[in-house]
């Protein structure tokens, strides 16, 4: 039961790290902008996936939000919101959100006439929950079959993997260094306490023994 629950934990955190990066680290969508606009949203109970709110948009609760309707080369519909992020989480600082929507405006096209377009974005599209993925960037590329390869993720990841490989390291060091000579010594001691009681009890039975005998000699007498 114990393995399961082992198993069961590890996949969890794994799960919840993986979740996490995948939401965080930069995508890229190759799509075409089919149009821009300012809503006033009502942000609640899903403020956890909004940017913290940045000058000009307000208080959480109900803001003013920039968003960018696109289409992909497959013809389904996204939409992504369009907020400056600042120097809170993520660490995209963004500050060009007024921008970046002049940008998406001017790239504009129809289908007849299509300008594709590499959208660089983080976040996930949830319709039921009113969940956007924020856009970061707009660049023109030259068709929808261009792809755009994730290096800045690929160098995160790596990092990161060193990170954990080096805190293994150190963990294990300071196990065999420290945590297993600690044990050892505790598991001597206790030993030896047994060691101590086993003797303790062996004369406590003599000493029984031997008043249980002159208890008898006395009344044998």
């Amino acid at each position: 039961m114990l393995r399961y629950f082992k198993w069961g934990f590890w996949v969890f955190v794994v799960l919840l790290v993986g979740s996490f990066l995948h939401y965080t680290l930069p995508q890229h969508d190759i799509v075409r902008i089919t149009g821009t606009y300012n809503r006033l949203t009502t942000v609640g109970e899903n403020a956890i996936f909004y940017a913290s709110p940045d000058a000009g948009t307000g208080e959480t609760g109900t803001r003013d939000i920039r968003f960018i309707e696109a289409v992909r080369p497959n013809g389904r519909v996204i939409v992504y919101r369009n907020e400056d992020t600042g120097w809170v989480w993520p660490p995209y600082f963004k500050y060009d959100s007024s921008n970046l929507q002049a940008e998406a405006s001017n790239l504009q096209s129809t289908a007849e006439s299509p300008v594709w377009v590499s959208m660089t974005h983080y976040g996930w599209r949830i319709a039921w929950m009113s969940i956007y993925p924020n856009a970061v960037r707009a660049r023109v590329v030259a068709g929808p079959d261009v792809s755009i390869f994730p290096w800045v993720n690929i160098v995160i990841l790596t990092a990161l993997a060193f990170l954990l490989f080096m805190i293994r390291r150190m963990w294990l060091q300071f196990r065999e260094r420290t945590l297993d000579p600690a044990f050892e010594n505790m598991g001597d001691a206790l030993g030896r306490m047994d060691e101590r009681g086993d003797a303790a009890r062996t004369r406590a039975r003599t000493s029984w023994g031997r008043f249980r005998a002159w208890v008898g000699g006395l009344f044998r007498r």
